[in-house]
């Protein structure tokens, strides 16, 4: 994973993206705290985080989330930098098709990310050798 978010850092940080990192689920804990900071790059981010944000919602219904406008969340969007505007999160699942974990991409620029990053993203994170679904986008 950390392999994954410094390739994808060193890629795309000039290019607008402001943060890139993992979640993954720990299903022993309450949903306000079911989700938990892993491998990132290039600074800390929230954690744990509840399943009411843009990575709860890509862990509960196993789809990639893209978000134009955080600000269109309201309640629903989990800041952890006042400056992040846009932000993908794409799911990756086990053998059996639960979500364990989530890759997370934010940038400071409205509208940084659409379902051609979703395809690139998947293609990096299925050629690590992670497993991803099937592209159903939501957002």
């Amino acid at each position: 994973m950390q392999g994954v978010a410094d390739a994808l850092w060193d890629a795309f940080h000039t290019q607008g993206v402001a943060w890139v990192g993992f979640y993954t689920a720990d299903e022993s804990r309450s949903e306000n705290e079911r989700l938990i900071l892993g491998p990132r790059r290039d600074k800390p981010a929230c954690s744990p985080i509840a399943l009411h944000g843009v990575g709860g919602a890509a862990y509960t219904t196993g789809a990639t989330q893209i978000v134009r406008d955080v600000a269109d969340l309201g309640e629903n969007y989990v800041e952890c930098d006042p400056r992040d505007k846009s932000e993908i999160v794409v799911p990756l699942i086990t053998d059996g098709g639960a979500v364990w974990a989530m890759l997370d991409v934010d940038s400071h620029e409205v509208g940084a990310f659409d379902e051609s990053d979703d395809e690139g993203l998947r293609a990096v994170l299925a050629a690590a050798g992670f497993i991803v679904p099937a592209p159903r986008w939501r957002g």
